[in-house]
């Protein structure tokens, strides 16, 4: 059964009900993210769909609030119309695990989404400025508020984004948006193999150029961006964005900086595309083969990827200046391979995004936590879910 509240006081009471009945309930926006995780064990699902609108947005302040069912890319043209936008541009997983519908503004908060700012931005969590929630009793909660304040106390807001709705039913959600960048360009280093291309992206990080994208893509990866214009064994992306006057000094410097290498420039119109496809994992979207999203020290991705080719055929590519990478796994998940291999490198996170149901079945599918960890989030969940009815299952 589907249950979509067209107001907060309707889902409020569904909840109190279902709470009361212990009845599990999947909690889902328009679903195009319901794929990732494990599937919750609830025979009936509630929706945020009909809870669509923008409820106030100020240009001048640079905030905006909107009910969370309201489509994403609404939100976006709002933006843009006063030349704003959300700065950790939230990846759109769409395409990768093949789903229909228009996404989200509420789960753009509740998956904690980002895109290739997200190492200079921060990510979505860190724009979220306040919510509104229906916990597990029935009751309806706000924190945040439409200003950046120091906090005392549970900031609810950060302990919301990323939770895939175990811990609520977000109604509502507030975020910090930013100018709109008036151009950018992105200088491509090619023929660097990776941990070459790693490095190189390390080193434009450190001028004073201010790049907003730092990506390698090996040459397998490479005949799925813009077209295959990239050739060689690898291309290298470094984004500038900003005003007219200061980006074309800063990628003449970057230029300089790499004169000794093969590159070329992508100008504005192409380079917008790039960084969509870079953000939106375009190069996997093509077939079904598992794809883990690992996110680790900048300096020891290389490392992992080169460990793994020896052991599983896999395509890789980087993002976050080597700190994410999106890996395909050519047959089987390998999870305990893939995960063995990161912590005997220092440690990260890896995200099972697509597999089959009976892999993800079988898989953890989630970074898994420490007894201690696991144990604090356990209270919170029963802190704020006592009767255990939100999402059962879709974090195992």
């Amino acid at each position: 059964m589907m249950f979509t509240p067209d107001t907060e006081a309707a889902a409020a009471a569904f909840i109190g009900d279902c709470a009361k009945q212990r009845s599990p309930v999947e909690i889902i926006g328009n679903g195009t993210k319901r794929g990732i995780g494990k599937t919750a064990t609830a025979q009936t699902t509630l929706s945020s769909s009909a809870l669509s609108g923008i409820v106030g947005y100020t240009p001048s302040e640079m905030v905006i609030s909107a009910k969370t069912g309201t489509p994403l890319e609404l939100i976006k043209a709002s933006l843009a119309e006063n030349n704003q936008e959300l700065a950790f541009d939230p990846i759109d997983y769409c395409g990768l695990l093949k789903s229909n519908g228009k996404p989200t503004i509420g789960a753009v908060a509740a998956a904690n989404l980002s895109g290739p700012r997200r190492f200079v931005i921060g990510a979505a969590r860190d724009a979220l400025l306040g919510v509104r929630f229906v916990n597990g009793q029935g009751e309806i909660v706000k924190n945040g508020g439409r200003v950046m304040k120091n906090v005392t106390g549970l900031d609810l807001v950060k302990l919301m984004a990323g939770s895939w709705g175990t811990l609520g039913f977000l109604t509502e959600v507030t975020f910090k948006v930013l100018p709109l960048a008036q151009t950018e360009t992105t200088l491509a280093l090619l023929g660097l193999e990776d941990a070459a291309g790693i490095a190189a992206l390390a080193s434009a990080m450190a001028t004073h150029c201010e790049v907003t994208g730092a990506a390698h893509v090996p040459e397998i990866v490479n005949a799925a961006l813009l077209n295959g214009q990239f050739k060689g064994p690898g291309a290298t992306f470094l984004r500038i964005q900003g005003s007219a006057q200061s980006v074309p000094s800063r990628l003449a410097f970057l230029q300089q900086r790499f004169a000794n290498m093969e590159s070329m420039v992508v100008e504005e119109y192409a380079s917008r595309q790039l960084w969509q496809q870079i953000r939106d994992v375009h190069p996997f979207q093509h077939d079904y083969r598992p794809v883990w999203r690992v996110s680790m020290a900048p300096s020891r991705g290389h490392e992992m990827v080169d460990v793994l080719r020896r052991h599983a055929g896999l395509a890789a590519f980087y993002d976050w200046q080597g700190g994410l990478i999106w890996l395909r796994m050519e047959a089987g998940a390998e999870a305990e391979l893939v995960r063995k291999t990161i912590a005997a490198l220092g440690g990260g996170h890896a995200t099972l995004i697509r597999a089959d149901d009976t892999t993800k079945h079988t898989t953890p599918v989630f970074q898994v936590q420490t007894p201690a960890i696991a144990a604090l989030s356990a209270r919170v969940r029963a802190a704020f879910d006592p009767a255990g009815i939100f999402n059962p299952g879709k974090m195992g």
